[in-house]
């Protein structure tokens, strides 16, 4: 009698398992499709800028790439207390590694430079985030051209690579153009020059076409 009464209990054994490893499948398979509303930028900010909710979109990402991101519901920490810790591209999806908690930051070799514009000196549109190049212009980009007097990069250019902290017109009323102040994050190197240069506003800006 007793080989019997083991049958069922042994029968039982089995469907037991059968149902855990269905079970183990039926997660893995959750798992494997699960997905996470994370932050993703949809406007370039400056490196050492406020991240504004208008630059923020939401994307869903997979759950388990074991990735730090700013997740969707974290966004409004994101924009209260945050900066951006570098320069942040449109398209790029945030992790905890491009945001900063310090005000006012500015990356290690790299100092802010304000430069006045008039008229001419700059292209419509500019705006933070951007990348552009600084030239000596007036009669001190004269001096330093060659002898045709073109102003090509090979006699004045004072750096290629500008990243736009901030910009705007200081115009009072509407059909006063006044000047276009912008702030740029230039390396150390190139400071002085362009601090001189903008001085004696001498600066011309011309904006540097996006990599993506």
């Amino acid at each position: 009698m007793a080989p019997r009464e083991r049958k069922p209990a042994l029968a039982a054994l089995a469907v037991l398992l059968i149902l855990v490893g269905a079970l183990g499948a039926t997660v893995m398979v959750m798992r494997a499709g699960n997905k996470v509303s994370v932050v993703q930028i949809g406007k370039e900010v400056a490196a050492g800028d406020r991240i504004p909710s208008s630059a923020l979109r939401e994307v869903e990402v997979s759950d388990d790439s074991g990735v730090s991101f700013i997740r969707w519901n974290q966004r409004g920490d994101l924009t209260s207390h945050y900066r951006a810790a570098t320069n942040l591209t449109v398209g790029s999806v945030l992790v905890v590694s491009m945001i900063t908690d310090q005000d006012n930051s500015v990356p290690a070799g790299k100092s802010l430079v304000g430069i006045s514009l008039k008229a001419g000196q700059y292209p419509d549109g500019l705006r933070a985030g951007q990348t552009v190049a600084a030239y000596l212009v007036g009669d001190e980009g004269k001096d330093s051209s060659d002898s045709s007097g073109s102003a090509g990069p090979s006699g004045n250019l004072i750096s290629s690579h500008l990243t736009i902290r901030s910009a705007g017109s200081t115009g009072g009323s509407i059909g006063d153009s006044g000047d276009f102040d912008v702030t740029v994050v230039a390396d150390d190197a190139d400071a002085g020059a362009l601090t001189n240069a903008a001085a004696a506003q001498n600066v011309a800006l011309v904006l540097v076409p996006s990599k993506s």
